[in-house]
């Protein structure tokens, strides 16, 4: 994960929230008052977020100091103390929401894309995700997904050509939109084809697709045109799978299947934050 755009992130958020000062803490507690602000999981899981809490509370106050105790992409259990971080109140408290609404979402991401990972052992299926991500959140649930054991799709329109029914509509033909991309880019860019019927599964082997998409597919009709697909060009799945029939999804040999629920139906992880003043620590 890049540490200078997770800041500049952060920053932003913390502006939102935050804004000219936090008036729930700042009337209450004497600036210079520490304590201890506890995470513990309530829910069993995949943990994702550790640099989130680090930079996250360095950024309020350099002085505060995390420790934690859970690794990204780990299995994490209810009950467990994720981390505990020290220093001033006000800092703790005026990051505490920001920093949990994202440590919950981020392994609430990484806990689905496990859970679909298991889902397709013993098979060649590999899960990766979509760009079907929140605007201005993309990196960390990319992120959060590889930490569950799944990998990135593209990672926007800029890094990978993925020709669409409109495109594809737009262009004239399944031919003439290749033709037109490959007339236009480097050789190192792979171009990915969406396909619905045999007939456009054909005209792509043809056009020289370097990926297929059987989109919106059944599994048997995967199995049935699978094995028209030459061994050179990568083979992926999308559309109407869910966690109850993936597993007959990998089951029909290809290469990956992509799932925009990973990213936009997930359930965040319950984690708690509770925080004790200095005296109640030492205690």
């Amino acid at each position: 994960m890049n540490r200078l755009k997770l800041q500049s992130m952060l920053k932003y958020f913390f502006m939102e929230d935050i804004g000219d000062g936090d008036i729930n803490t700042e009337y209450i507690f004497p600036p210079s008052q520490k304590g201890k602000l506890t995470f513990v999981a309530k829910q069993s899981g995949i943990f994702c977020g550790k640099a989130v809490v680090e930079e996250g509370f360095r950024l309020l106050d350099n002085a505060i100091e995390p420790h934690i105790y859970a690794e990204d992409g780990i299995p994490i259990e209810k009950g467990q103390v994720l981390a505990e971080i020290h220093g001033r109140i006000a800092g703790l408290l005026a990051g505490e929401r920001v920093i949990l609404n994202l440590l919950q979402r981020m392994s609430g991401i990484a806990t689905t894309t496990h859970a679909a990972v298991r889902e397709t052992e013993g098979t060649r299926a590999r899960i990766c995700d979509t760009r079907k991500t929140t605007p201005g959140l993309r990196m960390l649930e990319k992120y959060a997904v590889k930490a569950g054991g799944g990998f990135n799709h593209r990672r926007g329109l800029y890094d990978a050509v993925m020709l669409k029914d409109n495109h594809i509509a737009f262009a004239g033909s399944i031919t003439k939109a290749v033709q037109k991309v490959k007339a236009n880019i480097g050789h190192t860019v792979k171009i990915e084809v969406e396909i619905e019927t045999k007939e456009q599964l054909l005209e792509a082997i043809e056009a020289g697709a370097d990926i297929i998409m059987f989109d919106n597919r059944t599994p048997e009709e995967i199995k049935l045109w699978i094995s028209l697909v030459p061994s050179h060009i990568i083979t992926e799945a999308s559309g109407g799978i869910t966690m109850e029939n993936i597993r007959c999804y990998a089951e029909t040999g290809v290469d990956w299947i992509s799932l925009g629920f990973l990213t936009h139906s997930y359930q965040a992880l319950d984690i708690s934050a509770s925080v004790e003043n200095a005296k109640e620590v030492l205690l």
